[in-house]
């Protein structure tokens, strides 16, 4: 048993909580922002297997951007979902990607509506909840006659990908092998109420940043439109929930989190949440929809951040060693 992990709460019914890796986590810091800057810029090790870009349509007038690396002869399917204003170019899908790779399986690069480049392949935007596009890409991958897939999302990702399971229910196994989230927002206004925290400042800001940004590159919006939206919260409420008929920010993260439908979530699950999160509260995990669960394993460690899990030792990069090690274990059953 890892000693970073916790041990299994004997009132868990379902939820089985431990360690997953093939190696001790050992935090590289202890020091949450460190873990989760650090793990930001920390250079990630590049696959040389060629990148296929694919634009890939998922309902009538929208296209989503796939990045896909194939081995040789692949064991499998990864599916990687990235966070917040995130892209197939966070240092975590291109570790977990070069991982993946290394152990067979194909890597795959989804990216939601407008992000990576791509404001122009849609007529909205994208948000938390928004599972369809997910779905459609999935259901392409079965009729090319791939296995269901190992889907991972990350942060916000994390959100999509377990919402995703939870609405397919049983039905879920025909496109997924399994499902992961890593720091995942399962409960979207707990995680907007944390990161209006003064601790969490600087990453609020930098998102804040990057929303606008995205917003201003669709040519739906001007700087005018955005005035005076400073916080994730007012974009939320002015822009994103508005855009899809939601209501207010509130109503949205009521309605989008995957909290709400985890009970239903039928194919192997892994969660994986620091207890040091300054970002996602970790008491998500707690929740009794997902401890009630037996399809859901979580690994919660003292120490990681948010998105971090810099490790000390060989596995620096801890995160692609635990997921790698969940994947190997299904598909050995």
């Amino acid at each position: 048993m890892n000693a970073a992990a916790q041990p299994p709460n004997p009132q868990t019914p379902g939820a089985r909580v431990r360690d997953t890796a093939a190696v001790e986590f050992r935090p590289l810091f202890r020091n949450p922002h460190l873990q989760t800057i650090a793990s930001h810029f920390w250079r990630r090790p590049r696959a040389a297997e060629p990148v296929e870009r694919r634009i890939l349509e998922t309902e009538p007038g929208v296209s989503v951007l796939m990045e896909s690396q194939h081995p040789a002869n692949a064991a499998g399917e990864i599916v990687m979902v990235h966070g917040l204003e995130g892209a197939g170019s966070a240092g975590y899908i291109e570790s977990l990607a070069g991982a993946a790779l290394r152990a067979g399986y194909a890597a795959h690069r989804f990216h939601m509506r407008t992000c990576g480049g791509t404001e122009h392949l849609s007529p909205t935007l994208y948000h938390a909840g928004m599972t369809g596009d997910l779905a459609a890409v999935l259901r392409r991958f079965r009729e090319e006659g791939r296995a269901p897939a190992f889907v991972v999302g990350f942060s916000l990702g994390g959100n999509v990908v377990l919402k995703l399971a939870g609405e397919l229910g049983e039905s879920a196994a025909e496109l997924m092998r399994g499902a992961c989230g890593v720091s995942a927002a399962l409960d979207l206004e707990a995680s907007s109420d944390r990161i209006s925290n003064r601790d969490n400042r600087l990453y609020e800001a930098r998102f804040v940043r990057k929303m606008r940004r995205r917003l201003l590159q669709t040519g739906r919006y001007t700087a005018g439109d955005l005035a005076g939206l400073n916080t994730l919260a007012a974009i939320d409420d002015r822009v994103t929930a508005p855009s899809f008929g939601l209501g207010n920010a509130r109503n949205y993260y009521r309605t989008q989190s995957a909290v709400a439908c985890v009970d239903r979530i039928r194919i192997p699950t892994l969660l994986i949440q620091a207890k040091d999160d300054t970002i996602v509260p970790w008491q998500t995990v707690e929740h009794a929809a997902v401890r009630a669960n037996p399809r859901i394993q979580v690994v919660l460690t003292e120490h990681g951040g948010h998105l971090g899990f810099l490790a000390r030792g060989a596995h620096r990069f801890w995160l692609d060693a635990a997921i790698l090690h969940w994947v190997g274990e299904q598909d050995a059953r």
